[in-house]
């Protein structure tokens, strides 16, 4: 399903062609807008069909988080790349002390704290989580965390976009900020059993080790752990985290989940049908994508924003 045209996002200024100093191998062209619309995430509709403002916020938000995962996961020296998010670290507080903006991102990143009053907290909570990708990269590999690192991670690149993003969504009250950090968590489990094989080239494991070695893994060496006949027993077990997570999120706004939040209604059962999806699959073939597509988010999207949403 073709996208139709992006208008301009008013949170984005008219691009250059001067070199993004945080990505010095793109141009500042890729704004908010056009490096979303590229990404082919999940997320596209139910942030396209929002308000133009809100979009636009919503676009800055995950261009950024785009970004500075790129540095973490494109080659390059460690202390390359944490002089990269060290530089996004000072451009973040830059925006909150009245800094000029030196991209269109930055810009666009400027309206939308403005705006929606986002938490400098948990933008820098966003690079603090590929700062632990970088650092397991020095120790040979993001391998085998045990849980409460896991969820420390998890928290730190999925729970801080869900805080974000209840932001712009205007509901930011405690039942809805123990829906996003749990929605969050669930995503981003999801994402890891999504990604087994992906994470592997980058000499990353995220499955926990206490579910490991539950289903009888010693290993915590992603090729080792991936060809081990009990993987899909510690999947499983993942899995069964992430479904808690995602029954948390739906107790957490049961019968508030239209109006404003239809949005992160919409993600929630995008991503729980993924899951559904690659549980049956059953791990067997890693680098088989099961994914949703474009047509089927657009259709989910859409029945949220009517107040009708569809089933996980």
């Amino acid at each position: 399903m073709t996208p139709p045209p992006l208008e301009t996002a008013p949170l984005e200024p008219v691009s250059t062609t001067s070199p993004d100093r945080n990505a010095p191998d793109r141009k500042v062209s890729d704004t908010a807008t056009s490096v979303t619309a590229k990404s082919g995430s999940t997320f596209y509709w139910p942030m396209r069909l929002l308000p133009a403002s809100k979009r636009a916020a919503m676009f800055a938000i995950y261009a950024f988080c785009r970004r500075i995962d790129d540095i973490a996961d494109e080659p390059g020296e460690p202390a390359d790349k944490r002089a990269a998010l060290d530089s996004w670290r000072r451009d973040i507080r830059d925006l909150y002390v009245g800094g000029v903006p030196g991209s269109p991102l930055t810009a666009a990143l400027k309206g939308a704290i403005e705006r929606y009053g986002l938490p400098r907290a948990e933008l820098e909570a966003l690079i603090d989580g590929m700062a632990m990708d970088v650092a397991g990269e020095e120790a040979g590999g993001f391998q085998a965390p045990d849980l409460d690192t896991l969820r420390l991670y998890c928290r730190r690149v999925a729970g801080a976009v869900g805080m974000l993003a209840i932001r712009v969504f205007d509901r930011a009250d405690p039942d809805t900020e123990q829906f996003a950090l749990a929605l969050g968590e669930a995503l981003q489990l999801t994402n890891i059993l999504r990604d087994l094989a992906e994470d592997a080239e980058l000499h990353r494991l995220y499955l926990p080790r206490e579910l490991l070695r539950a289903a009888g893994i010693d290993a915590t060496d992603p090729e080792t752990v991936l060809a081990h006949p009990a993987l899909p027993k510690a999947c499983e077990a993942l899995a069964d985290l992430a479904e808690a997570r995602f029954a948390e999120a739906r107790s957490a706004i049961a019968g508030h989940a239209r109006g404003s939040l239809w949005a992160a209604t919409a993600m929630m059962v995008l991503y729980h049908r993924l899951l559904k999806r690659l549980r049956a699959a059953g791990w067997r073939d890693l680098k088989a994508r099961v994914r949703v597509g474009r047509r089927e988010s657009a259709w989910v999207a859409v029945r949220c924003m009517l107040g009708i949403p569809p089933a996980g």
